[in-house]
């Protein structure tokens, strides 16, 4: 695992000024003329930040695309003469792709370079001077805790058993027990929570974590470990009645509300009408930009084109690789809810004239509008309208993690005693003038978040933590989808899904670097 600990830097961000590199190299620089200046832990958090952005949007494959791949709302896709990766990830079966044995491990590697950022910084707040000021200093740990905690959350959701590492290290370091991971987790969006300002959403600068970031976290947090573990509370730090208190506190206190037009949430869904990037219904979002090229800068979003259309533009649909969207997922929603047309693209229901015989694979007829890579009205990529060079990893749309709607339905799950009043906040702004209430119950608050988060990457896990059984039922089944045009079987077993538990591979790459101390997940 040597490699995976790679010290990275973050002075490629910003400019060193006045620093000699003749007669302080960067090594030194880093480990005893650096973190002594606010200036420096500045860099530093900017260096954290990067390091998400990279983990989650240029490393590997894309973890949204990925958690939609694995839940019943989409299949793997892909070329017709593609290899088979994202069929085994979907299948939960590595038999589809022998030869795929490192599946995420560009993840691996992408986490623990983002980790190692943030453990660093962490490790050298003391030998900073903070010139008194307490509350820069706390804003700036929670920051980085809130990083980590993220990078940590995804981790193990992903693969179940990793490494645990809170300091920089280059040791071999086995597998830790979940519950060490969700203590981290816990404790540092705790901290977060606690100590970042009590100020409104839009009082912070566009892209920065919040309190109120931090706080609804720490709910899907404690709502995923407490089911998928099937514990009472967050490995002893955070109750229920905690969690819910945090959420309740988002909801009265952060500034943040429902936009009015659901479709206004979606760049493609709404065009001129867009609300924006910092709309007041975002709640953490990770930043993404077009400058990205293939000198090593890697600001964009190089998983968009995963959902795009295969090989085929359709104003304001752009191309890409097509991950196809299950024909069930526009089916469950009702003809009156204005989510469905927002969310889904229907090839036939708005006459796109996409050829079914073109090199797609598991043909649908759907794909997805929340996260697609869009053009202008010349059919002219939009990153290429925007200046880059390479239209396929410098998509721009940013990855909206937590939305105000999610926090309204987290605190109706945790049983608030407005739990009607905000479960009804969300539907009837879904069905405006045909709405009609419905009682809120476990059962129908996870029905609306399947249809109020779908393809947002959500939905796999708001299964999985209702059980293996109800996840691997629901996710399993025999369909015929067209592939270049060829009818065929696709079959996705509840057994495989059991199998694994619901976890994905673990990279082979990182199994043979700690000499067999990692060691495989069940069922690959």
């Amino acid at each position: 695992m040597k490699n995976t600990y790679l010290y990275i830097f973050c002075f490629s961000l910003l400019s060193l000024g006045s620093c000699s590199l003749e007669t302080e190299p960067l090594t030194q620089l880093t480990d005893t003329n650096f973190y002594k200046t606010t200036d420096d832990a500045y860099t530093a958090l900017v260096g954290c930040y990067d390091g998400l952005q990279v983990a989650t949007g240029a490393s590997g494959l894309g973890v949204p695309v990925i958690s939609e791949v694995m839940s019943d709302d989409c299949f793997g896709g892909t070329g017709n003469s593609d290899g088979y990766g994202y069929a085994a990830i979907d299948e939960f079966d590595i038999s589809r792709s022998p030869s795929d044995v490192d599946l995420l491990n560009g993840n691996w590697i992408g986490y623990y370079k983002a980790l190692y950022r943030c453990n660093v910084f962490l490790s050298k707040m003391d030998q900073i001077d903070w010139k008194g000021n307490t509350t820069l200093r706390n804003t700036y740990e929670s920051e980085t805790k809130f990083i980590r905690a993220y990078l940590y959350f995804e981790m193990v959701r992903l693969w179940g058993n990793i490494p645990l590492l809170t300091a920089p290290s280059s040791e071999n370091v086995p597998q830790a027990n979940p519950d060490e991971v969700y203590k981290v987790i816990a404790q540092d969006l705790v901290f977060a929570a606690e100590n970042l300002p009590a100020t409104a959403y839009n009082a912070t600068t566009n892209g920065r974590i919040t309190k109120w970031a931090a706080k609804s976290l720490l709910g899907r947090v404690y709502l995923y470990y407490t089911g998928y573990y099937g514990k009472a509370d967050l490995v002893g730090v955070v109750t229920k009645a905690q969690a819910l208190g945090h959420l309740e506190n988002v909801i009265a206190n952060s500034g943040h509300g429902l936009v009015a037009d659901f479709s206004t949430l979606w760049p493609a869904a709404s065009v001129d009408k867009y609300a924006g990037e910092s709309n007041k219904e975002n709640v953490f979002a990770i930043k993404y930009t077009y400058t990205s090229d293939y000198n090593g800068n890697t600001d964009g979003n190089h998983w968009l084109v995963m959902f795009g259309m295969r090989e085929f533009s359709s104003y304001p649909y752009g191309r890409g690789w097509g991950v196809t969207v299950n024909s069930k997922l526009w089916n469950v929603y009702d003809a009156t809810d204005t989510r469905r047309v927002a969310t889904v693209i229907g090839i036939d229901e708005e006459k796109i004239a996409f050829d079914k015989k073109n090199s797609q694979r598991e043909y649908t007829g759907y794909y997805n509008k929340k996260y697609t890579p869009m053009v202008d009205k010349d059919g002219k990529d939009l990153p290429l309208t925007m200046g880059s060079q390479f239209w396929d990893i410098s998509q721009f749309q940013d990855y909206v993690v937590l939305r105000y709607a999610d926090v309204l339905l987290m605190a109706a799950e945790l049983g608030s005693g407005n739990a009607q009043a905000y479960f009804d906040e969300v539907r009837k702004r879904a069905y405006k003038d045909n709405f009609t209430s419905l009682p809120v119950n476990a059962d129908n608050i996870l029905k609306e978040r399947h249809l109020e988060f779908a393809l947002e990457g959500v939905r796999y896990w708001d299964l999985l933590r209702q059980g293996i059984g109800k996840a691997s039922s629901t996710i399993a089944e025999t369909t015929t989808l067209l592939s270049g045009g060829v009818a065929g079987t696709k079959t996705i077993t509840a057994a495989k899904i059991q199998a694994t538990k619901g976890l994905q591979q673990i990279p082979n790459t990182q199994i043979t670097l700690s000499n067999g101390v990692l060691k495989q997940n069940a069922g690959w």
